[in-house]
């Protein structure tokens, strides 16, 4: 065999702000994933590291070649096999090893992969300072000579991880629910059969409607995205099939979670983080809740009603994870569904959310429709829009220009915020493509957010 520990250099392009993201036989193979294991192995001096893949067709290849390159650079591996990403997060911290990698794409499209990394403590790796030595390792190739690993197979450990999971309800507080969930044919459905089977032995009485449930690496029903307006209407038809009270949909390696009231209406992002922030507020006061500065007047004034502090932070997990854990904030959410704990490592899960909903609604004694309506009615939100522009520094530039002289005050932690007093705008542009995002919201005028939407969109599109 080829001497593994000389592989000469290669040009690396699928390393992202703090994580890896490419396109299959472009600029992510086997040969990439080996690289990467290796380099992670000898950068981080990891000894033992927990490795899952979600369940595209590729996942499987580029699994195995990581946990070659974790091996062959001296770390045992403990070998999740399928599983999401909070699954790799939940065990790097609890066997206190030295790093997780989960193979993911999450939601991108079907000839994309990639993976998550995270240190010891499910950690994000700094940008800055830890993420550069392994893309450096991985692209000079000269890796140091070290004793094989092991590879232990961890699957079982589901167990424990669902029992957790269960541990985050009150299932004493439960009322009887029906509720319908999408898995969307990616990595949740075994995951979540294990927490439901959890909870049913522990008297929850919840009943389960499946739907798109087996994992599927062909994506029949679509990627699995539920932001995507074309994958809602399966989840809706359902729901009202059912007669349902709640929908829940999930991403591809499940990190995130989204919610479907009791008349099918997806509830945008942004109210959950308001509501989650809430219910943790009632049972621990005072508490510090992070969350991201695209849409903000609802979950700030929620926060505030409820005795909390609010923290805004970059948009990212990265970014989010970090602010949390400098506060030691309780929670913290992005609109996008992303919602982090500080009772697992900081990290964010798309399985805790559904259980914290489902015991707030049962102690409110409200549907989900119930305890937003009013929220959405004080603090209406155009959602995020996307704008394809030839030139968005140019139009981002002509949208300042125009509206600043009016703005109370300007923030520029990610993109540019303005804010008038009665309403509010938040500008990015995209890393990856010639994309502006937009959102407006305002203080009670759901005509203001539908007329400031339009006036802002003529102008960047003029």
């Amino acid at each position: 065999m080829d001497n593994r520990d000389q592989l000469g250099k290669r040009e690396i392009t699928c390393f992202k702000a703090y994580d890896v993201r490419g396109e299959l036989g472009k600029n992510l193979d086997a040969d990439v994933a080996y690289r990467i294991g290796r380099a992670f192995a000898q950068a981080r001096g990891a000894k033992r590291v927990v490795v899952g893949r979600d369940s595209r067709e590729s996942s499987p290849e580029l699994a195995a070649a990581l946990i070659e390159g974790l091996t062959d650079g001296g770390a045992d591996v403990l070998d999740l096999g399928l599983a999401g990403t909070e699954e790799v997060y939940f065990h790097t911290g609890n066997q206190d090893t030295d790093g997780g990698i989960e193979v993911t794409a999450s939601h991108n499209p079907i000839n994309y992969n990639g993976m998550k990394i995270v240190g010891r403590g499910s950690a994000p790796l700094d940008p800055a300072t830890e993420l550069p030595p392994i893309v450096e390792l991985a692209t000079g190739g000269d890796f140091a000579p070290a004793t094989k690993g092991s590879v232990t197979d961890f699957s079982h450990a589901r167990a424990e991880y669902a029992s957790r999971m269960a541990d985050f309800v009150d299932v004493a507080a439960l009322r009887p629910m029906k509720i319908v969930v999408n898995a969307g044919n990616g990595t949740a459905g075994p995951t979540f059969d294990a927490i439901a089977e959890e909870l049913e032995r522990r008297g929850a009485p919840l009943t389960f409607v499946r739907m798109h449930h087996n994992v599927d690496s062909s994506f029949p029903n679509g990627i699995p995205n539920p932001l995507l307006d074309e994958n809602q209407p399966p989840t809706v038809a359902r729901m009202k099939e059912e007669k349902a009270d709640l929908g829940v949909a999930w991403d591809g390696d499940f990190d995130r979670c989204f919610f479907f009231d009791e008349n099918g209406r997806f509830i945008p992002g942004e109210y959950i983080v308001g509501l989650l922030g809430a219910a943790f507020l009632e049972k621990s006061p005072g508490e510090k809740i992070v969350h991201d500065p695209r849409v903000i007047m609802n979950t700030r004034a929620m926060i505030e009603e409820a005795g909390g502090e609010a923290v805004v932070s970059k948009t990212g997990h990265a970014f989010i994870k970090r602010k949390m854990r400098d506060v030691s904030a309780i929670y913290g959410g992005e609109m996008s569904a992303h919602h982090y704990f500080r009772d697992f490592y900081y990290c964010d899960s798309g399985m805790i959310p559904w259980l914290l909903m489902i015991e707030l609604l049962s102690r409110k004694g409200m549907t989900l429709a119930e305890m937003l309506e009013e929220r959405m009615r004080l603090y209406p939100s155009s959602g995020e829009t996307n704008y394809t522009i030839s030139d968005p520094d140019a139009a981002i530039a002509r949208l300042i220009e125009t509206y600043e002289p009016q703005a109370d005050s300007r923030d520029d932690l990610d993109g540019v915020s303005l804010n008038f007093g009665k309403w509010r705008f938040n500008l990015r542009k995209s890393n990856t493509e010639p994309v502006v995002r937009l959102n407006v919201e305002s203080d009670g005028d759901a005509a203001l957010v539908r007329e400031k939407q339009a006036e802002l969109a003529a102008l960047l599109k003029a």
